[in-house]
């Protein structure tokens, strides 16, 4: 085909546009996969969600582009929505030196940030948190806005914190765009 394009592209004019037509549409009846409307009910919903968005914006704007793109984003939406169900905050207590550990695990992103927040006792009286993000991976500003409320309420209440086990990559994130460990960070926060 790439021959016929480049080299015998004067034959090809030559072709009536009814017959590329139907050969297009023979090459469409042959490459889809027929079996995937009777196995709707085997695959799992956002995977049926994503192909049926993607073939009802096809043929309701007649532009493959933006089918492909409304299910590429269907895609990375449901992909997001799961792999915020892997993150998850451990604590526990020193009673000898009052200390809450908080072991964060898994990826924090805008859809699991709101859990990050739900996941620490702000009320609880003790004079020290740590919280440990040794196994945990910041993906977003929303992740970081999310570890900068806790670090704040957690001041508020009267403890001292720490942040420990940063990677590299999610260092970067919280330096640039992180205001718990900055100046008036209370502040700047909430918007003064």
């Amino acid at each position: 085909l790439l021959i016929m394009v480049l080299v015998l592209d004067s034959v090809l004019v030559q072709i009536p546009m009814a017959a590329l037509v139907a050969v297009m549409i023979m090459v469409s009846i042959g490459t889809f996969s027929w079996e995937s409307i009777k196995n709707l009910k085997e695959h799992p919903l956002s995977t049926n969600i994503v192909m049926l968005v993607t073939v009802i914006v096809v043929v309701a704007t007649h532009n493959l582009a933006f089918g492909v793109l409304a299910g590429v984003l269907l895609a990375a939406l449901f992909f997001a929505n799961k792999i915020g169900h892997y993150m998850m905050v451990d604590s526990s207590l020193d009673e000898k030196t009052d200390t809450r550990t908080y072991t964060v695990v898994g990826q924090v992103f805008f859809s699991s940030s709101e859990k990050l927040i739900q996941a620490f006792d702000f009320k609880e009286a003790v004079d020290n948190v740590v919280i440990d993000l040794s196994r945990a991976h910041f993906w977003d500003i929303t992740a970081v806005g999310a570890l900068d409320k806790a670090v704040i309420k957690f001041r508020r209440e009267g403890a001292d914190v720490e942040v420990i086990g940063m990677n590299e990559a999610s260092a970067t994130i919280v330096d640039r765009f992180g205001v718990h460990d900055k100046p008036d960070s209370v502040d700047q926060l909430m918007g003064h």
